[in-house]
């Protein structure tokens, strides 16, 4: 279907992981689905919970994997296949701790940038040729590298308010790539989401 779009966002399945900011692709997802008024529903054969709608003229599947994140691409291709969703209408939102919390990023492809779950994706299509929106949750204070346990973790009360707006900026991002294409897109919205006074 030509006017078919998946916008997939990434995390991990369980009430444990929900809020922290690793699942923050999901928090995206599901906020887009609120506004448009779409339902979930876990749809076994792809391993993911879907939604589905009719918005700007296309046909849009969300997608959140059930899979846990390393394992992202068995959902995503088993959806991708199944649908016949080429990877130029695909859109993967992501957690990036080499942005700043407060950053957000679409991209038309790349690469992976040491993310798991891209990693899984792009090995399951064979191509890295896909949007990808990389929602910036920054690092630890000291900087280190490994940062399993930081990306498990909540967002603070503090940090919340910041992430809601730019759960709100993406959405719109998000929105302006379905009905203007990803040149506007990025040029529109990519950067940094002001912190409000």
């Amino acid at each position: 279907m030509e006017n078919l779009r998946l916008i997939v966002g990434l995390g991990n399945p369980g009430a444990k992981y929900a809020r922290t900011r690793h699942n923050v692709g999901f928090q995206l997802v599901e906020r887009l689905a609120e506004q448009w008024r779409a339902a979930w529903a876990v749809e076994k054969k792809f391993q993911s919970a879907m939604a589905r709608l009719e918005r700007s003229g296309s046909v849009i599947l969300l997608c959140r994997p059930q899979t846990f994140m390393n394992a992202s691409g068995e959902a995503v291709s088993a959806v991708a296949g199944f649908y016949r969703v080429p990877a130029g209408r695909m859109l993967v939102a992501v957690d990036d701790a080499d942005l700043p919390l407060g950053e957000i990023r679409l991209r038309e492809r790349g690469s992976s940038g040491g993310h798991h779950g891209l990693d899984s994706i792009e090995q399951h299509l064979g191509t890295r040729d896909f949007a990808r929106l990389r929602i910036g949750i920054g690092r630890t204070a000291d900087g280190r590298r490994e940062i399993t346990d930081y990306v498990l973790t909540p967002f603070s009360a503090a940090e919340t308010p910041l992430v809601d707006r730019v759960l709100g900026r993406a959405a719109a991002q998000i929105e302006c790539w379905l009905e203007a294409g990803i040149g506007k897109a990025m040029s529109q919205f990519n950067g940094v989401v002001k912190d409000s006074a």
